[in-house]
Parts: structure tokens; sequence; C-alpha cells
């Protein structure tokens, strides 16, 4: 009996259209939509590259976690989507911005531009391309160094995308923070970031694609609970839920001061990861849930800013089996944001809540709640209006 190598099952027809010989690329063009990456492997000496397809037209849709979510796509979509990407790359000291090389400029317009980009690509080293995709390889799976890059078209840059990045003298989080407020989705801000574009002219750095992720989330996130802090506490308790590609998300928020935790669990591993904060702003790194906890934060402040109230809030993520394809944090911010569009269930005790919360769960919410700092700490300290 033949396996699918792609979905594993057995004698599969969905995939065998993928199936074919490699071939060896060098020289090839197409529309990049726009991406672009910088690694932290070898830091501060970090490879830099600019991602295109072999094709034309409106690609965005490759590199946009806000676009998978949006339609839903799955997991071998979602890796079909990214093994079209070629990365050509070189080598660059992350200060080295004022010493444009003309990779670093193109790759700079391209982290700019508002829509894919016609790109030219010209490697050092062929690469070998297979169309057969394997749903477990990383996002970024060809790569090679690039010889020569020319952009084919003129690039389409907002106009206060361009302010801001010409702003040498604002700093990184006021860039940052002015993007947002421009309506510029995530992604988009994570690029510009990436690519050495904000902060002040002597200050600017190129930051590895995983750090701008983190950073954008945890600017935008800190400089809403600013506000927060001083809004009224929700009256009741409210649960949120939402799943994604194998992850299960289930956000319960406490009639209290804000404080924020979470917790994670994959299923068939024995291992548990969480990071809180209480009422006062988190100093160090999340360094169990890492860059989950800040989308996560990021989902729930963009909800408490909208209707002006603030909580504790219990994150509770069940990473499901099905969830065996690394496709990034973004997918997970977007899973949190879709749970927040949702009317929440309430409840007038915690004990209900947890009880409906276990009918979605895989698994005893007690494997959560035993190890809870808000669980613990909740209705200890009483209010005015106790006494």
């Amino acid at each position: 009996m033949a396996y699918c190598k792609i979905c594993g099952k057995p004698n599969c027809k969905e995939h065998t259209f993928l199936v074919g010989k490699a071939i060896n690329i060098k020289e090839f063009s197409g529309s990049s939509p726009p991406e672009i990456f910088v690694g932290k492997y070898n830091y501060p000496n970090v490879n830099i590259g600019i991602l295109s397809p072999q094709t034309y037209g409106d690609n965005q849709i490759m590199s946009s976690p806000e676009e998978w979510h949006k339609n839903r796509l799955d997991k071998f979509q979602i890796v079909n989507l990214r093994n079209e990407l070629i990365l050509g790359r070189t080598q660059n000291h992350i200060k080295n911005i004022q010493i444009k090389s003309k990779f670093l400029e193109t790759m700079q317009e391209v982290a700019m531009t508002s829509k894919s980009i016609s790109t030219e690509f010209k490697l050092k080293k062929a690469i070998s391309k297979h169309k057969e995709n394997n749903p477990k390889t990383p996002l970024i799976t060809n790569a090679a160094p690039i010889e020569k890059v020319r952009l084919q078209e003129n690039t389409k840059i907002i106009p206060k995308v361009d302010y801001i990045t010409s702003d040498t003298d604002a700093k990184s989080i006021t860039g940052i923070l002015e993007l947002e407020k421009s309506g510029l989705n995530s992604s988009k801000i994570i690029k510009i970031l990436s690519a050495g574009l904000l902060g002040q002219k002597t200050k600017r750095r190129l930051v590895p694609t995983r750090w701008s992720i983190t950073a954008v989330d945890d600017t935008l996130s800190k400089e809403k609970l600013k506000k927060i802090r001083y809004y009224p506490e929700i009256s009741e308790i409210k649960v949120f839920t939402s799943e994604y590609l194998g992850n299960h998300y289930e956000f319960i928020l406490l009639p209290d001061k804000f404080s924020f935790e979470v917790i994670e669990i994959a299923l068939g591993v024995d291992q548990i990861w969480k990071d809180y904060e209480g009422f006062f702003p988190r100093k160090k790194y999340a360094y169990s849930v890492t860059g989950a906890y800040y989308a996560n934060r990021l989902a729930l402040t963009e909800y408490l800013e909208k209707i002006k109230h603030q909580c504790s809030c219990l994150v509770l993520r069940e990473a499901r089996p099905e969830y065996d394809t690394p496709l990034g944090v973004g997918i997970l911010r977007e899973a949190s944001r879709n749970a927040f569009t949702k009317k929440p269930e309430t409840f007038d005790t915690i004990k209900k809540a947890l009880d409906k919360i276990q009918e979605r769960l895989r698994q005893p919410i007690t494997n959560y709640t035993d190890d809870s700092i808000i669980l613990k700490e909740y209705g200890k300290q009483k209010k005015l209006w106790d006494f």
C-alpha cells in the first residue's frame, strides 16, 4: 500500500498532482507578495532576503496570516503557497543601515510597498525545487545566495508609510503606533520594522523577523494598556472561544483589575507552557509561551479598548495533534482576534464557566486550572461593595 508523503494517508489522490521531478532554478522573476526576511542566526551578521514566487499577479496571500485566516486556508494550502516562494538572500550587519547596498535598498522598497511587486532574481547558486510539499517543513524552504535583484516596476508606497519611514527623528515605537493608526495590518508593520526603516537615524537597525513580530505585538498592546488600566472593570464573567488549524483557544475574562495569563498544553506532550503578568507592566520576556503570549495579549487589548473596560484574563490554548505544521505566530494572533469577533458566553460563577469550557476541551480542565495564578488569586481581594 502506498502512503502519501504529504498527508500520510494511504492511496491519497488529493495531493497526487503535486508530485513531480525536482527542477533547478538559478534565474527567475515573479511578483513578491511583498515579503522580506531577516534571520537571527549569526547575529549581528544576519541573513537578509526577498521572497518571491515564479508567478506574476496579486500574491499577497502567500505571506499574510490575516488572509490565511480570512480565507480559512488549511495547513496544506498554506504550505503549498509558501513552497512557491524562493528566498534570495545575502548577509548584512544589523547596524549597516546607513551604508546601503543595492540589495538592501531594494529589500527596503519591497518592505514598504503596499502591493505585490514584479521582481527579477539571479541566484549565485541554483536551488533544487520539488513540486511535492511536506506539511512539516519550515515556512521558508527554498533559499540561495543572491547575485542580483531588480524591481521590474515602480513600488506603490502609501504616503503615510513614506512619511513615517522618512522621519529619522521619531523613535521606532512612535513609528509602530503611527503605522497602526494609519490602518496598516500587523504583518506589514512587522516587515517595515524588520527592514530597519523605523527609529531615529543613528539608532536604526535590521531586526530579525521573529523578533519584529514580538516587538510589534508587544508595543501595540502596551500602548493600549496605558488607557485600559484606567477603565472600569467588566461586570460579569465572559468566555470567548476560537479554533484554527488545531489551535483551540478559550479566553476567560473576569471582573477584576487587569492581569493576564496564558497557559498552553500540547495534547500528547507531557509539557505545559505558561506566563503571567499582574496589573503593572511586564518587564521580562515571556520565555515560556514566547511570541504567542504577545499575540494573545494584543487581541485582548484590542477588544478591551473597543468596549472601554478592563479585566483579568486567563487564556487557555490546547494545541491538538492536527497542529503538526510550523505556521508561525501570525495564525495564533488571527485566531485570537477571531475569538473577540463573536458574542461571548456569560456566567455568574467561575465554576459554571469552567464546566462549559470543559465540554470543548479534549483533556481535563484541571490540567490548566491547577497551575493558574489568576484563578488562585481571583476572589481573594474584596471589593468595596462586598462590605
